[in-house]
């Protein structure tokens, strides 16, 4: 005999959380299946875990560079004070606090792998769930591991082992300059640990517009972090102690660790969504404005291709929800998706680099400047790198995208997110007050340079 109830939700990560809870304080009858921990990767090993280890990191670099402005500090590293505190922020790595929080909500919670079968029927173990409302997929990704010869069966990192740490190597190799291969290397070289990083693409961070990528180096230079480019590992060997990696062309590298942070991706073909006609061999599953992948199933989160970021999956699960209800809602728009990368300096961006604007036929016009010539920046003197830059599209006169790196990269880029959002002509945002002294005054002088372009 199946078990019935009114919604399943297959995935119970940060949108799948929510969005299961919200249901079953309205009355629904829902089902939570994980075969995980409830919360998803956030709140263990991403967004929140991580940013608290980069907070200690920055502290340590804030100390060191005290001596060129206010006095000499002497800055001893403790790592057992970080590994302390990222295992009180995630009880240890234990989802109990998430999971009672679901059932008291009046959910019910499964623990195991879901996959559909066929239409509001959902597989877990031996046991068949039947959903006479709705079923929504949120499976989350998982590390994607490069087919590197001999990779498979040595003891390296995944992000999981980095967070769980509570001793730092000596030394240590990251693959791949992404965001999260740029976070843990600068936390890690802070603390002590001697790091390379290494990435096949022509530059760090790819996803971002050059000018982040030329800076973030600059800064990992100073700070004495290896950065390798255009580099692509043919063959990974590890004798027990040390790994050896070798690259294609020649040369190699040893480390105490390997850390490999080279993407996420989902299993689609392990959550069955081709038993309701999707497409198991796609990078994403196809949804529609509302969520919808077919009649009775909806699908949020990374696996949707829209952006891996909690606050996307936040954002579809406020949109499924009231698709599911029936309640009024506006349709998704990703024009203003932004993300941060939480380096030192933060690295915001929102909408469109420039080189993905140019490619869509946008006539595009840029405002550039940096952040050490403003007085906010000249003030906060050492570590003030940063720059802001606006993507106008020139026929529209708005803003289809803006990068915001600097201190306090990822709040400055609140303001730009909502002009990009509201699409609120230039002209209009060069004619609003901006309090001073402070980083976001910044964004007049890059208006100023829209202005002298558009003249």
């Amino acid at each position: 005999m199946a078990d019935r109830a009114d919604v399943v939700v297959v995935g119970m990560g940060p949108g799948g959380e929510y969005l299961a809870g919200e249901l079953a304080r309205r009355g629904l009858d829902v089902v939570g299946v994980d075969e995980d921990h409830v919360g998803g990767e956030c709140p263990f090993w991403g967004c929140v875990p991580s940013k608290t280890m980069i907070r200690s990191s920055n502290l340590i670099a804030e100390a060191r560079r005290a001596g060129e402005i206010a006095g000499s500090v002497t800055v001893t590293p403790d790592w057992s004070l970080v590994a302390k505190r990222v295992r009180e922020k995630t009880s240890n790595f234990n989802d109990g606090s998430h999971a009672k929080s679901f059932e008291k909500k009046g959910g019910r919670l499964v623990r195991g792998h879901g996959r559909l079968d066929g239409p509001g029927r959902v597989v877990v173990g031996e046991s068949v769930i039947e959903a006479s409302r709705a079923v929504v997929l949120n499976p989350g990704t998982m590390p994607t591991i490069p087919p590197v010869d001999g990779l498979e069966g040595t003891p390296f990192w995944t992000n999981h082992d980095a967070i769980e740490t509570e001793e730092l190597p000596a030394s240590m190799i990251v693959m791949g300059g992404g965001s999260i291969g740029v976070e843990l290397s600068q936390v890690f070289a802070r603390f002590g640990t001697e790091v390379t990083v290494v990435e096949g693409a022509d530059r760090i961070i790819s996803m971002e517009e050059p000018e982040a990528s030329e800076l973030l180096t600059k800064v990992f230079d100073r700070e004495g972090i290896k950065v390798r480019t255009g580099m692509w590992a043919s063959g990974v060997a590890h004798n027990g102690e040390t790994f050896k990696v070798s690259f294609d062309g020649g040369g190699s590298l040893e480390a105490d660790r390997l850390l490999v942070a080279t993407g996420r991706h989902a299993d689609l073909a392990a959550l069955g969504i081709g038993s309701v006609g999707a497409d198991e061999k796609s990078h994403f599953i196809d949804v529609d404005e509302r969520m919808r992948v077919c009649q009775g199933v909806w699908a949020i989160g990374d696996a949707t291709g829209k952006g891996a970021f909690t606050h996307i999956s936040m954002y579809q699960a406020e949109i499924a929800l009231a698709d599911i209800l029936g309640e009024p809602w506006e349709p998704a728009d990703y024009r203003d998706l932004s993300r941060v990368t939480f380096t030192d300096p933060e690295i915001g961006s929102v909408g469109m680099i420039e080189a993905t604007a140019r490619s869509e036929g946008i006539e595009v016009r840029t405002g550039y400047t940096e952040i050490p010539d403003s007085t906010r920046g000249w003030v906060h003197g050492p570590g003030n790198d940063g720059f802001i830059k606006l993507i106008e599209d020139a026929n529209r006169g708005v803003l289809v995208g803006a990068t915001s790196v600097g201190p306090t990269g990822g709040e400055v880029l609140s303001m730009l997110t909502l002009a990009v959002h509201e699409e609120i002509p230039v002209t209009r945002l060069r004619s609003m007050i901006y309090a001073y002294p402070t980083f976001h005054r910044a964004v007049i002088s890059a208006l100023d340079d829209l202005s002298s372009r558009r003249a």
